[in-house]
């Protein structure tokens, strides 16, 4: 029978008691009703790319997410609507809305995972977060039974996160997005890294296909675009996410530790400290994103580190990524991935915590 290793990105896990494949909204709907009256665990899995699974067998239901789908949807204010079905491959959306000539979704290239997933954790890179183009879901709560539309306003979206990973439990069906057509011509160049690949200054627009062939170069140096052939894909991409503290904690870090100062009203936009702007906002909260893998690499920790005798080793392109050397557990993962933790936390006083959705394991 089919193990979670073989459907998740990280390629470990065990065999579940019961797996179904949905392939139209009326079969997710039914899997996930059927599962959750059953009072057994269940389990909603999409790509597979932000899960890590234990390798005992799961005594319950896997519901896979593969529907598809993408239709336009009529509105008035000016933008393209596109409702996404939810088992629809990420990437093959954004590549779609990029040879289309539509911008909002360009820098998200290359992220593997389901569209249904995306909302969840709120994705975000290179400057774009799905916030800033996601609408409304079409979502089954599982606590309520119904069917419902939720727009985007009400899903508690900020860094990583969302109504979703606070606890709201139920199935997302479909998504859906407003994007801008200006023939071709991206959103303004939001990030360093990106913007000096593109050859140009923050802020500048460029075409929607030069952006996403810059993103997924930059993806692939760093082992983040899937690869058959390449361990270092082998992964759930970034295991931590960003750590956000405040300026006090973070002025007891190395002068040299990258650290940018939060704007409530904006995240993820972020502005280095000791540029502050001219009219700082009122509401100021003082929060400060710190960058993971540099507290990582300045733990002690570098690229291909892997404790004796794992399976499981860090990325050999980037420290942020854990990797399935070919072998590996989820216990050997997270055993990892508490060490690293560990480390950070002692030698900096920052805890780590895991991006990915860890099923049957802890850290």
């Amino acid at each position: 029978m089919t193990t979670l290793a073989e459907l998740t990105t990280m390629q470990v896990g065990g065999t579940p008691a019961r797996l179904v494949e949905a392939t139209t909204t009326d079969e997710l709907l039914a899997a996930v009703r059927d599962a959750s009256a059953d009072g057994e665990p269940w389990f909603v899995l999409g790509g597979g790319s932000n899960t890590v699974a234990s390798d005992q067998p799961f005594d319950g239901t896997i519901v896979r997410v593969a529907t598809r789908g993408v239709d336009r949807v009529a509105s008035d204010d000016g933008l393209v609507h596109l409702r996404v079905a939810a088992g629809e491959p990420w990437d093959d959306l954004v590549a779609a809305t990029v040879d289309q000539g539509l911008s909002g979704l360009e820098a998200l290239s290359g992220i593997p995972g389901s569209t249904g997933a995306s909302p969840i954790q709120n994705i975000g890179a290179y400057g774009q977060e799905v916030a800033s183009t996601l609408v409304a879901v079409d979502f089954l709560d599982d606590g309520s039974g119904e069917f419902v539309r939720i727009p985007a306003a009400n899903l508690e979206l900020g860094y990583r996160t969302s109504v979703f990973k606070k606890g709201r439990r139920g199935v997302v069906t479909a998504v859906e997005f407003a994007l801008v057509d200006e023939g071709g011509v991206s959103e303004q160049v939001a990030y360093p890294q990106l913007a000096k690949a593109l050859g140009v200054e923050l802020g500048a627009r460029v075409s929607v296909a030069d952006v996403r062939a810059s993103v997924l170069a930059l993806r692939a140096a760093k082992g983040m675009v899937l690869d058959a052939t390449d361990r270092d894909t082998a992964s759930s991409g970034s295991f931590f996410t960003n750590p956000i503290v405040s300026r006090a904690v973070a002025a007891e870090l190395p002068a040299d530790a990258p650290r940018w100062r939060l704007e409530p009203d904006a995240e993820p936009r972020v502005v280095p400290l000791g540029e502050e702007p001219a009219a700082p906002p009122p509401a100021r909260t003082g929060a400060v994103k710190l960058s993971a893998a540099w507290l990582i690499e300045n733990a002690g920790i570098g690229r291909g580190f892997r404790l004796p005798g794992s399976g499981a080793a860090i990325s050999s392109k980037h420290t942020l990524a854990i990797t399935n050397r070919g072998a590996a557990t989820g216990d050997e993962v997270v055993e990892l991935a508490r060490f690293v933790q560990q480390r950070v936390t002692a030698e900096f006083g920052v805890v780590l915590h895991p991006e990915p959705v860890l099923l049957g394991l802890a850290i």
